[in-house]
């Protein structure tokens, strides 16, 4: 037991030093003035829920959250199934689908930028075709490209740790499933998907991580101040860091750390309840 924690200790020390203690004076910081130590209590946090760049990013964040994080579980795992039973063809496959985890971000932006800008290749087709050219991104376009290069991003990791997960299933449950006559479609349904439930908490917390990492796609095209539809809550903390409001910009810090910690923990209490009613 004292040979185990010796080896946790340097772990721990880094936490501590790099994590635990600057969030601690980002919630002192919450409930003081931006100059000077002037205790203000809640105000900070009553300023936050009343501004309206807030609400707009708080709003957005959970909408692209809704919409895009069921698409690529459901997706991914899909794709995972139908490449396991491939086999050879599967792994030729696989590295496709992992091919855009090799893309740097700023070639994205540039491949993003010079195809949807106003002046990029689509609107000079669509000019050179007679029609008339589609601002993509400053309008509601910008959210639907947004998610689909999160989407087109993601997949493959997220196909990956579904492989883990179904290769991790033993393979007699499905020769005796197809021994009693069930199908590729019945064995997904009936062993495959209650046999991932482990891997699935691990892969919604590693897909939320990534979900607030697609800020760097939309900062690099758009700017600090992007279309309405895809201001996200990283240009509403970025923006706040460059004008130096650190009272607001820890405030907002300390809610969204509760909420997602929030989400969280319901989400692990939720896959622990069905454990315990199965």
């Amino acid at each position: 037991m004292r040979k185990g924690m010796c080896f946790l200790i340097p772990g721990m020390v880094g936490i501590g030093v790099f994590k635990l203690i600057p969030f601690a004076r980002v919630v002192y910081n919450s409930f003081h003035s931006m100059i000077g130590t002037q205790n203000v209590g809640f105000s900070n946090y009553m300023e936050v829920f009343q501004n309206e760049a807030f609400r707009l990013a708080t709003v957005n964040t959970i909408l692209f959250i809704m919409i895009v994080m069921p698409l690529l579980l459901i997706i991914s795992l899909v794709i995972a199934a139908i490449l396991t039973h491939l086999k050879r063809l599967g792994r030729w496959l696989q590295k496709f689908f992992l091919f855009p985890m090799a893309v740097p971000v700023v070639s994205v932006a540039l491949f993003w930028h010079a195809l949807f800008t106003d002046q990029g290749f689509l609107n000079s087709l669509f000019m050179w075709m007679g029609l008339q050219p589609v601002s993509w991104m400053n309008s509601r376009w910008a959210f639907i490209i947004l998610a689909g290069t999160f989407l087109w991003k993601n997949l493959g990791y997220d196909i990956l740790l579904w492989m883990i997960g179904i290769h991790m299933i033993p393979r007699e449950i499905y020769e005796a499933a197809m021994m009693d006559g069930a199908g590729y479609i019945k064995s997904f349904f009936r062993i495959t998907v209650p046999n991932l439930k482990p891997s699935f908490f691990v892969i919604i917390v590693l897909s939320l991580m990534n979900v607030f990492k697609v800020y760097r796609e939309a900062f690099l095209v758009a700017g600090n101040y992007p279309h309405e539809s895809i201001y996200m809550i990283q240009h509403l903390l970025s923006n706040w860091f460059r004008e130096l409001s650190i009272d607001k910009l820890s405030a907002a810090s300390v809610i969204y750390a509760i909420m997602i910690s929030a989400v969280v923990v319901i989400f692990w209490k939720c896959l622990e309840g069905r454990k315990h009613k199965e």
